[in-house]
């Protein structure tokens, strides 16, 4: 019922992640009814049951007459987005095909059905080059996701660059986007080469794309239809070749709805779509990131025990895999010191435990003394990785299973405390 009578979808948990649902175009399931949301509701198979989740439409989302928020279908039921009516059936079930074997696509790693499901169209997007947009809560990795499509490219030999949208004040966002020229503003003392210029001929990774300025969407804009750029107070246009990976933890479609995005940058930017799961949906993939991050960070060769193993398989982990490898981390530096929901029982080694005295004499609060202890591992961890690698902070980044941009954060911040 309603103006795409007719149009049949089947979900047998193949697809790369949820089905949305909308009049948006980075929906699957694209409705042209106009009392429906851009994005309205999001569908998924369960077991045998469809999962759906209302995602903030306007006009709700009905079972059988009840507004949901998030409810399960076992099939019988009619869904109804605005005027649009959906009849859920189950069908014969037909051979599924098969998820991939793959554990891991590049620094990306996960075995979890959630993930394995991904990785063929991470193949297929790292072989291409078109403009992609990345989405998932905070911490679920998708700069490491983006730096991995980058190294499994054709464009791998080529510059990585990395844009944060929130880490730049608003006055130089520009500057830091295009570039400027020599005397451009007041402290523009010599000619600044924008990130564009930076990633000539490989990839530029803009985060929380969602967090630009309205006026600065306009002219990124114009950078992607016209591959050049002009610095500020540049008089001339300069050709770049880039490949653009944006992500965001906002609904675009809703900003969109809002004002707060461009509907065109959004319809040229999500040519193609990534949803990465939160770490609580990918079942069974807590202990085994656990363990990777355990071994990259040079932890015991007993590995890692198993009442922590067990105690990180209950915890929600709401930072996700930033929070899971922050635990890890917290772990190796300071064994029984550390936090009830990372602790274990490995003792740290002699010279741990000398640090650790050195902090317990100066008799300071608890948290004080733990972020002494984790500085002090952070630094002492950065200069042996680096020595390990001879400087080169992109395979220290690689070999201690971190983006580049968070490890020159911990390099920078290691620097400034001394």
């Amino acid at each position: 019922e309603g103006p795409d009578v007719g149009k049949t979808v089947r979900i047998d948990g193949t697809q790369p992640s949820r089905l949305l649902v909308g009049q948006g175009p980075a929906c699957d399931i694209r409705l042209t009814d106009r009392r429906v949301s851009r994005r309205h509701a999001a569908l998924d198979l369960a077991g045998s049951r469809v999962r759906v989740v209302d995602l903030g439409s306007t006009n709700g989302t009905f079972i059988d007459g009840v507004a949901v928020v998030d409810a399960f279908l076992r099939g019988g039921e009619t869904l109804r987005l605005g005027s649009t009516a959906i009849r859920v059936e189950p069908v014969e079930s037909a051979r599924v095909p098969a998820l991939s074997a793959r554990t891991s696509f590049g620094k990306t790693v996960g075995a979890s059905a959630a993930m394995r499901r991904l990785y063929p169209l991470c193949e297929r997007l790292a072989a291409s080059d078109v403009t992609l947009v990345i989405e998932g809560e905070t911490g679920t990795g998708k700069e490491v996701l983006a730096e991995s499509l980058h190294e499994e490219g054709p464009r791998r030999d080529g510059p990585f660059v990395v844009f944060d949208c929130t880490a730049v004040a608003p006055n130089l966002v520009e500057s830091e986007l295009f570039g400027h020229e020599k005397g451009a503003f007041t402290g523009a003392i010599s000619v600044h080469r924008g990130v564009f210029e930076q990633a000539h001929g490989g990839t530029l990774f803009i985060d929380e794309i969602g967090d630009l300025d309205l006026a600065l969407q306009a002219k990124l804009l114009r950078v992607l239809q016209r591959s050049e750029v002009r610095r500020v107070g540049g008089d001339r246009n300069i050709p770049v070749d880039v490949r653009v990976l944006a992500a965001t933890r906002r609904n675009l479609d809703q900003a969109v709805q809002a004002g707060r995005f461009r509907d065109d940058l959004f319809f040229r930017l999500a040519v193609a779509r990534i949803e990465l799961p939160a770490l609580r949906d990918r079942h069974g993939d807590i202990e085994v990131l656990a363990n990777h991050f355990w071994s990259r960070l040079g932890g015991a060769a007993t590995g890692l025990p198993y009442e922590t193993a067990r105690r990180f398989d209950d915890h929600g982990w709401p930072g996700n895999v930033r929070e899971l490898h922050n635990a890890v981390a917290r772990l190796i530096a300071l064994g029984n010191l550390a936090p009830e929901a990372t602790a274990g029982s490995g003792q740290p080694n002699a010279s741990g435990r000398d640090a650790f005295d050195a902090v317990l004499a100066l008799d300071l609060p608890l948290a004080q003394a733990r972020a002494r202890v984790v500085d002090a591992f952070e630094r002492r961890y950065l200069e042996h990785v680096l020595n390990r690698h001879g400087g080169n902070v992109r395979r220290a980044a690689e070999a201690s299973g971190i983006a580049r941009r968070y490890f020159q954060i911990l390099r920078a911040r290691a620097k400034d405390a001394g």
